[in-house]
């Protein structure tokens, strides 16, 4: 069973969301909502496994701008 949910949004919003079912990708707009749902769960539990894996890795001497720094240094 599937729940209804009325949803307000801008014109601009409802014109993109529109778009993206023009594509041909998405079946309607209940079917583009659905993908971006499915997608921000996602990433929020890869955000939670990395919190996790940073904690469980230990402790650094670096501070943040080190960390910033040497990420620069190898871009």
């Amino acid at each position: 069973m599937m729940a209804t949910l009325n949803v307000s949004l801008p014109d601009e919003m409802r014109t993109w969301i529109d778009e993206q079912v023009k594509t041909g990708k998405y079946a309607n707009a209940s079917d583009y909502i659905r993908d971006l749902v499915r997608r921000n769960q996602s990433e929020r539990d890869a955000i939670n496994l990395a919190l996790i894996e940073g904690e469980l890795s230990g402790s650094s001497t670096k501070n943040v701008m080190d960390i910033l720094k040497e990420k620069r240094s190898r871009a």
